[in-house]
């Protein structure tokens, strides 16, 4: 029983479950109808499932054929209908068309007059519109024309009015027009071509004016020499009538400036003619003509005319078109940066200098040429224009250029070692700088950087006169000049400033003290001192400044140029005494000139050596080196021939006895000595005493180093007494006063260290030696323990090796032990000496 009614119950449930997914599937889109039906095939009923799914469906259809049935009767009225209204409507339409055909053949005529009426009125509106609008049209199409025309032949300013005429008066009255439209459309075409056509003038015109910018700087300069001509024409002549003592050169300036430039003088000439160092015609390298190209033709002026202006020479009106053309098309801004951006480029390439600028005057002067010419022309347009470029924009180019100037100037003329070109230089960079500073621009720093080429100036001039020096001193023989006659004294003596009342009394022929290198050492230092007068001129500087570099300069060519070929010609290996001595001569009178080269820059600059802060002159210190040098190579030459001698110094160290004179060498050295001095008798005292002293003591020193010299092992009492004959030899030179000066035996105290060693050695006194040793009154004072130790052990050993057979006699045996006895004292005062 329960089983049966759980299979009735699971049978109710089964039903249920069914009827709700049919009820789905009826109310579910067909898309989603998926898990429905799995849910039917996941149980075990699905057999059921389909018997109640086709039960479902014959219900539906049975629903299907009753609606259709109950509406069929009335579809089948309502077609019925339908056929009766499609016969009454054919009918209606054969009635419309027929009524159509007869109202078309009845108003066929009408419609054909009507159509010609229209027609005819039609024809009638259109000509006279067409009247009216021609009327309007054609000023725009004459003004057009007109613009065209303007633009075909150049003038392109009133084009730019012609073209704004056309378009605000005339193009808005007809703009509807499609030509007119086509107008409207070219005008910022036209403005563009006016605007092209304008900007091309002018960068012809920078063109032009970049290749002839050196020439309207050399106009400039040239304007500006003749102003600084006539300046030094004035100055020649005041100075001829303050300083009567440089009269000959500067006349001989004058003279040369005014035979450069003759026009000068009054004579009148051609421009060519002045110019002729320069070409001064333009060249026409484009089709335009030369006043488009903004450079004049100035070959045709009137020759009794002034050089012109170097605005005379450009024609600026390309520039003011396009000014004025931009102005009125609103792109003056864009027009002044162009114009100033392009200036800059060629400012840049104005002031890039060719590399080769440094090796002609001619490279410095075309690159001077182009700055000047760029600066002229932009200071021009300063001042004829307003607003294209300003006083701020000017600035800012001159200190771009004067910057890189200085230093190309610095870099380039840094290369010059000719002191002609660079004082050719000066006055060119003067011109350059006054020139510009006519124009309003700030040259300072040009004229500080002279004081720099200054320098470099005294430096080739200080190599070309130590050129010229030692061509002097090489040339000179080093002997007295003689005069033979009253000219040639007189010539002499108006070359270099000496007074001697002595030798004018003398009769011809004589001979001057100083050899032929002093006059013409002296002439080239006034020479020297012209060159940098020269260098001085047109510097703005006061005569106090002058003064300062004239003598600063001086001060280098005595105590370096002069000085080193001095020393060099001293420190020759070649040099004799007798050119030595020469040199001490000449130097003395050079040494006294020194104030007459002092008169004669105060001539020059008209500045009293009393003036504060004056430099003095070292010229005194340069001759007293050379002097003092030469003096020192006498004593080292001196020294040399001495020691020359002593190399032939052959001694017998082994002589028993003495020979009757001294040795031959030192005889020759005594008579090449007194000969020697015989020729010092025109130096200074002291010079010759100091040689004559020097060579004694040098003497004295080397006979002491040739007796104690370690090769000599062995001496006799007889070769001592043989080399104290050459001592009193060398004594008795000493007595024979070979130099005038000495008081008494100062010149035989040279020898006295090696007259007092051999006087104990011979007179073997050392009881007297060692007695007084190191009291003031002491005999033997100049006697070293040491040198005498040195000398008695060689004596002491010949003593042992000649008498190995004598030392059984007494006397021998106790000279022996005396040596020792001796030897051992002189050991212990070495030792006390020394602790």
């Amino acid at each position: 029983m329960e089983r049966g009614k759980m299979a009735e119950l699971e049978s109710l449930e089964t039903a249920a479950e069914h009827e709700r997914i049919l009820r789905e599937i009826e109310s579910t889109d067909t898309a989603c109808i998926g898990p429905t039906l799995r849910s039917v095939y996941d149980g075990e009923e699905h057999g059921r499932f389909m018997e109640k799914l086709e039960a479902r469906i014959r219900n539906h259809d049975r629903e299907i054929e009753k609606m259709c049935n109950f509406h069929y009767q009335g579809f089948v009225d309502s077609i019925t209908e339908l056929l009766k209204v499609r016969g009454e409507a054919q009918k209606l339409k054969n009635q419309v068309t027929d009524t159509n055909r007869k109202l078309q053949n009845e108003g066929k005529e009408l419609i054909i007059a009507m159509e010609e009426l229209k027609q005819c009125r039609l024809q009638q509106r259109n000509i006279s519109t067409t009247v009216d609008k021609l009327t309007l049209c054609l000023p725009v199409l004459e003004m057009y024309s007109k613009l065209r025309e303007q633009m075909k032949s150049k003038r392109h300013y009133p084009a730019l009015k012609t073209l704004e005429h056309l378009e605000h008066t005339y193009l808005p009255q007809v703009s509807h027009y499609r030509f007119c439209k086509i107008m409207v459309d070219n005008i910022p075409k036209l403005r563009e071509e006016i605007k092209e056509v304008s900007m091309s003038d002018l960068k012809d015109f920078l063109e032009s004016i970049r290749k002839h910018s050196d020439k309207i700087g050399e106009t400039a300069m040239k304007q500006d020499c003749r102003y600084t001509q006539w300046k030094i024409i004035a100055k020649i002549f005041f100075s001829l009538l303050l300083s009567p003592n440089i009269k000959a050169q500067q006349q001989r300036n004058l003279d040369n400036i005014v035979s450069q430039h003759p026009r000068i003088s009054g004579a009148k000439k051609s421009k060519k003619e002045v110019c002729a160092s320069s070409d001064l015609e333009v060249k026409n390298t484009s089709p335009m003509s030369e006043q488009d190209s903004g450079i004049l033709d100035v070959e045709d002026e009137d020759e009794d005319e002034e050089v012109p202006g170097a605005q005379d020479l450009v024609d600026f009106s390309p520039v003011y078109r396009c000014l004025h053309i931009y102005s009125v098309l609103g792109a003056r801004e864009t027009f002044e940066s162009y114009y100033r951006k392009q200036r800059r480029k060629q400012a840049r390439l104005v002031l890039q200098p060719p590399s080769n600028m440094h090796e002609t005057l001619d490279g410095y002067r075309k690159y001077f040429n182009q700055i000047v010419g760029f600066f002229v022309v932009e200071d021009h347009i300063l001042h004829t224009t307003q607003g294209l470029v300003n006083r701020a924009y000017i600035d800012e180019l001159w200190e771009m250029a004067l910057s890189k100037t200085i230093a190309a100037l610095r870099t380039h003329s840094s290369y010059c070692s000719d002191p002609s070109l660079v004082l050719d230089l000066k006055n060119l960079i003067v011109l350059f700088a006054d020139t510009l500073q006519g124009y309003g621009f700030p040259v300072n720093q040009l004229f500080d950087m002279l004081l720099e080429i200054q320098d470099q100036y005294s430096e080739t001039l200080l190599k070309k006169w130590s050129g010229v020096f030692r061509n002097i001193l090489d040339s000179d023989n080093y002997s007295p000049i003689p005069v033979t006659n009253e000219e040639v004294y007189k010539k002499t003596v108006g070359q270099f400033p000496f007074q001697d009342a002595e030798l004018e009394k003398q009769p011809f022929p004589k001979k001057f003290p100083f050899s032929e290198f002093v006059p013409k050492v002296y002439n080239q230092i006034k020479e020297f001192i012209y060159a940098c007068l020269k260098f001085s001129e047109d510097l703005h500087l006061s005569s106090t400044e002058v003064d300062d570099m004239i003598r600063k300069s001086t001060n280098l060519l005595l105590t370096r140029t002069l000085s080193n070929c001095l020393q060099n010609v001293i420190k020759r290996k070649n040099v004799g005494l007798t050119e030595l001595v020469q040199i001490i001569i000449n130097t003395t009178h050079l040494e006294k000139s020194c104030k007459f080269l002092e008169e004669f820059i105060t001539n020059i600059t008209n500045v009293l050596p009393e003036t504060v802060h004056t430099t003095k002159l070292y010229g005194t210190t340069t001759f007293k080196d050379a002097r003092h040098a030469a003096e020192e190579e006498i004593y080292t030459n001196l020294n040399q021939k001495i020691d020359q001698f002593l190399q032939l110094a052959d001694y017998d160290w082994m002589a028993m006895e003495p020979g009757s004179k001294a040795s031959d060498y030192l005889v020759d050295l005594i008579g090449f000595l007194r000969s020697t001095f015989a020729v010092f008798t025109h130096l200074p005292g002291k010079v010759a005493q100091t040689a004559c002293m020097s060579a004694c003591k040098h003497l004295s020193t080397s006979l002491m180093q040739l007796l104690l010299e370690a090769e000599v092992r062995q001496l006799t009492l007889g070769a001592l007494q043989q080399f104290n004959l050459d001592v009193e030899e060398c004594e008795q030179f000493a007595r024979s006063g070979p130099v005038p000066g000495f008081q008494g035996d100062t010149l035989q105290l040279a020898f006295i260290d090696l007259r007092q060693l051999l006087d104990l050695f011979i007179q073997w006194d050392w009881s007297t030696y060692l007695a007084d040793y190191g009291q003031p009154t002491c005999k033997y004072l100049r006697v070293n323990p040491t040198t005498a130790l040195i000398l008695l052990e060689k004596m002491r050993d010949t003593s042992r090796k000649n008498n190995v057979f004598a030392q059984f006699r007494k006397n021998e045996r106790d000279k022996q032990k005396l040596i020792d006895t001796v030897a051992k004292q002189l050991r212990s005062l070495i030792n006390s000496h020394h602790s």
